[in-house]
């Protein structure tokens, strides 16, 4: 029977082929109306042409050749893509509530069990974004009593550059370290110092999570849950997740123990309180539960310390790369500040620097994918249809770097939002913080931070980069992560006489 092996092996190599090609058929067949993309092969779907370090790249290429809406295939999941700012404008505000929700994603669903804000879904989101956008208010956000906590903690911050002697020194740990004490005052209503041990644990585990999330390895498992066993990453983001929320636990133990609903100073001890009211009216299906609260807390921690601080390395990093923008920065600031501590309302009186921030938040795109996005019915974007359910990545990257929208998308330039008078000017497609439903609920502290940070240690400080190396070699290459900060590198603070 050996002559029929070759046979065999024809017959087989023929079925594959016609088996690709009714796959590649199925796919464009059977969703009509669906936005077009590139052929999927069996299994794999279209991974074999994606960038699997920065996915967001591949994405953009693709958008030139099937337009604004597209879709691909990630191993079995279609996903909808949209770019540019007209395009993710009419889903994310236009039709904001049609794209309100988030898609199940085996990661984030191992970490939050569909708890929390940033990765919740349906009425459990809505009650924890309203309950966190309060809080958030109460304790501080956009008023005088955060903005006096981030005063002070630029104070700190730059007494620790200080010490540096204007040495070369890598910042990214004191950066996470001081934006992360902001969150921290709100959730517990407590600073730790910058070299502490349970902080830099907890500074870690959160940027170590956000970093792997990014990677190749847990694309695949989201892709392919049961690779789990097999995948590194995919066991340190747990065993991080575990150990966090291990500290969360016995923080709101020991809260719990000193509450007094009367004199609530943190987010903790306003959930505390909301879940003991819930027990008193015997409530069984409550959202203030101990998962949410620990799902919560994490959300914020991390993301309340990672997007502030990697924007900032991004400011010093572009700060040393044009070091003229750096000195017309701070005579903006001797200008209208002098030599006192800058504040918020400063802000309005100094429109280059202004102009300034938003362009190294266009620029950096430190979420250069966003977060997904799933529908919350079935749409229509584009003269495309789009079902309930499907799993949508509306590219921010595509929206701050819109040709059609900035006059020199990539490159750094304040002018941006600069007239020609030199006032500040808003721009329409500037979506750093995402938009819709699912904006970034911390917004207004971001900004807060952001301006208050920058103008203070550009008023004490001139950055530098360190001995041996040019303006020229400073590498603008983004690392990989959900969140983007600039590769590591060292600079030099020198003081101000």
């Amino acid at each position: 029977m050996d002559w029929l092996d070759p046979i065999s092996i024809l017959f087989l190599s023929v079925f594959t082929t016609v088996f690709l090609f009714k796959m590649g058929s199925l796919w464009n067949s059977s969703n009509k109306g669906f936005p077009p993309g590139p052929r999927p092969l069996p299994f794999i779907g279209n991974l074999h042409i994606m960038d699997l370090k920065r996915p967001h790249t591949t994405m953009l290429k693709l958008s030139k050749v099937y337009g604004p809406v597209f879709s691909i295939q990630m191993g079995l999941q279609k996903i909808v893509v949209l770019t540019g700012y007209e395009t993710v404008k009419e889903a994310l505000v236009t039709q904001a509530d049609g794209f309100a929700e988030r898609p199940i994603i085996p990661m984030f669903e191992d970490i939050g069990k569909g708890f929390g804000v940033i990765f919740s879904h349906g009425e459990n989101w809505k009650v924890m974004r309203r309950f966190t956008l309060t809080t958030l208010r109460d304790y501080g956000m956009g008023k005088r009593t955060i903005e006096d906590k981030i005063v002070e903690e630029c104070s700190f911050l730059i007494k620790k550059l200080e010490s540096y002697e204007g040495k070369p020194v890598e910042t990214t740990r004191i950066m996470n370290a001081a934006t992360a004490n902001i969150i921290v005052s709100i959730l517990l209503d407590k600073r730790y110092e910058y070299e502490d041990s349970t902080f830099l644990r907890l500074l870690q585990m959160a940027n170590e999570n956000i970093r792997l999330a990014g990677t190749p390895s847990v694309m695949l498992y989201n892709l392919f849950p049961t690779l789990g066993y097999f995948l590194r990453a995919h066991k340190t983001v747990i065993n991080n997740k575990d150990e966090f929320n291990a500290f969360i636990t016995a923080t709101f133990i020991e809260r719990l123990k000193e509450l007094d609903e009367n004199d609530q100073r943190s987010l903790i001890d306003a959930f505390l309180t909301r879940q003991q009211e819930e027990e008193k009216k015997n409530k069984t299906n409550g959202y203030f539960h101990t998962e949410n609260l620990k799902s919560l807390v994490a959300n914020l921690f991390a993301a309340g310390m990672d997007t502030t601080a990697s924007t900032l390395l991004w400011g010093l990093l572009l700060m040393m790369k044009y070091p003229e923008i750096q000195r017309k920065v701070q005579e903006e600031i001797r200008t209208v500040v002098g030599s006192s501590q800058p504040r918020t309302e400063h802000r309005t009186k100094m429109p280059y620097t202004d102009a300034v921030i938003h362009e190294l938040q266009r620029f950096a795109s430190i979420v250069p994918a966003n977060l997904p996005h799933a529908t919350t019915v079935d749409v229509t974007l584009k003269g495309y249809f789009i079902p309930k359910g499907t799993h949508v990545l509306p590219l921010l990257i595509s929206v701050l770097k819109d040709e059609t929208q900035w006059e020199k998308p990539y490159k750094f330039y304040p002018e941006h939002f600069l007239d020609s008078e030199g006032k500040f000017v808003k721009r329409d497609a500037f979506m750093p913080f995402s938009a819709g439903r699912r904006i970034c609920a911390g917004e207004t502290l971001a900004k807060m931070e952001l301006f208050l940070f920058f103008t203070s240690l550009l008023q004490r400080f001139t950055f530098q980069p360190a001995p041996g190396i040019s303006k020229e070699d400073l590498d603008l290459t983004p690392a990989i992560g959900i969140v983007t900060p600039p590769v590591s590198f060292k600079l030099c603070a020198l003081p101000h006489s």
